[in-house]
């Protein structure tokens, strides 16, 4: 088919927009932590932007989008880009193949700085770079290979995932959460009140995420037509519905909506529409993004205390959590009229077919992320340790791993 100036203009611009999530993230991750660690988070997502798009080129779209190996993982058929060029791709045959390499890129920057919200305030940097090169290798290549590609494990059920909620979302929760138990718990984890260091920031993070969302979701669609647009409105619709159900959520538990209660919401809402975006119907967007809130809140605020677990900026509870709801959620409301290019309508359309197949797909991500991060963990440990030392967790990681500060220290405001 012949390239579509359109269309390769629209993913473009999709792909800037996906890139400019993770600077977004890391102000977002960034302003929730403690003064004396903003450096070190803002850099656990900034870092990935260099190393992930140079090992996505030689190695990671062939090992997703290579030729098929048992359903689990591509071949070296694009190794270092080599006959990529100047041609299309049967995934999307109206722009290059190029392009849709490079769109793919900026999902596998983002996927790996979600995890990092996990692991802040005690983790080596050293340990961390280890830690997401060995990811992607193992956890995130495998994923997209098994959901997105021809001959895929996960694709081959039929289930569904329009923009990541397996491949990005769920793989990134679930291997935060194993990540961060093994790392093992702040030394001050429920000792101290940790506070915000930068509101404001965590909101301008917010606002470019969800900019940037609109490319990630839309721009899945991977041409400027009726389905990219019906994708963007029932991105914005979801994270608004979840924004407001947590608001009020917020208000009948404290007495007050909080900044950081809503925009958590915004950004679970974004979550749990991303694996339907381009199936389900607008009015199911807003259910979706109504639903999530008081779910993601369950674990963000009872679940993650009860179980002891310290997932500092609430990775899994927000992704893993968001993710799963929103694979389910895509079973039960996806609908052919919607995406004629479906199977099957959800379960809530007539048709149960759809829903099993989430569910085998939302399993298997959740047991692949989980065994595999669990392995890659356990290796490390081997042969360094992954923890800084207790006088550098309880000083800050900013001047210890990085040599800067981002403000002049003050007197109780590190606490």
């Amino acid at each position: 088919m012949k390239i579509n100036i359109g269309d390769t203009a629209f993913v473009i611009i999709c792909s800037a927009l996906v890139f400019l999530m993770t600077p977004g993230l890391a102000l977002f991750y960034g302003g929730m932590v403690r003064r004396k660690n903003i450096l070190n988070t803002i850099m656990s997502s900034l870092f990935i932007c260099g190393l992930s798009s140079v090992m996505w080129v030689i190695i990671g779209y062939s090992l997703s989008f290579g030729e098929d190996i048992h359903g689990v993982i591509g071949g070296m058929t694009f190794w270092g880009m080599i006959g990529v060029e100047n041609t299309t791709s049967t995934y999307a045959p109206t722009i290059p193949a190029l392009l849709f390499s490079s769109f793919q890129m900026m999902f596998a920057i983002s996927a790996p700085a979600l995890m990092t919200g996990a692991l802040v305030e005690r983790m080596r940097f050293s340990a961390l770079f280890i830690f997401i090169l060995a990811w992607l290798l193992l956890v995130y290549y495998p994923m997209v290979h098994m959901v997105w590609s021809n001959g895929g494990l996960i694709n081959s059920f039929g289930s569904l995932d329009f923009a990541g909620g397996n491949v990005v979302h769920i793989s990134a929760g679930i291997s935060g959460l194993i990540a961060c138990i093994m790392l093992g718990k702040r030394k001050d984890y429920g000792k101290v009140a940790y506070r915000p260091c930068n509101m404001p920031m965590v909101v301008v993070g917010t606002g470019l995420i969800w900019f940037g969302w609109f490319g990630f979701n839309a721009g899945s669609a991977l041409s400027a037509g009726d389905l990219a647009v019906h994708a963007f409105v029932v991105t914005n619709i979801s994270a608004a519905s979840a924004m407001l159900s947590w608001m009020l959520i917020e208000k009948i538990k404290q007495g007050k909506p909080t900044i950081l209660g809503a925009v958590t919401g915004a950004i679970v809402g974004l979550v749990a529409i991303t694996p339907g975006a381009g199936y389900v119907s607008i009015n199911s967007a807003i259910l979706i993004g109504t639903i999530i809130a008081p779910i993601s809140y369950l674990f963000i605020g009872i679940v993650k205390f009860k179980l002891g677990y310290d997932d500092v900026l609430d990775a899994f509870g927000c992704n893993g959590i968001g993710g799963i709801f929103g694979g389910i959620a895509t079973g039960l409301f996806a609908q052919k009229t919607i995406n004629p290019s479906i199977k099957w309508n959800g379960l809530f359309f007539g048709d149960n077919k759809l829903f099993i197949a989430q569910l085998f797909g939302i399993i298997i991500t959740v047991f692949f992320s989980g065994v595999m991060t669990f392995f890659i963990i356990k290796v490390m440990k081997l042969f360094m340790d992954i923890r800084v030392e207790s006088s550098v967790e309880a000083d800050g990681l900013d001047l210890a791993e990085h040599g800067e500060e981002a403000y002049p220290a003050f007197d109780g405001f590190d606490y």
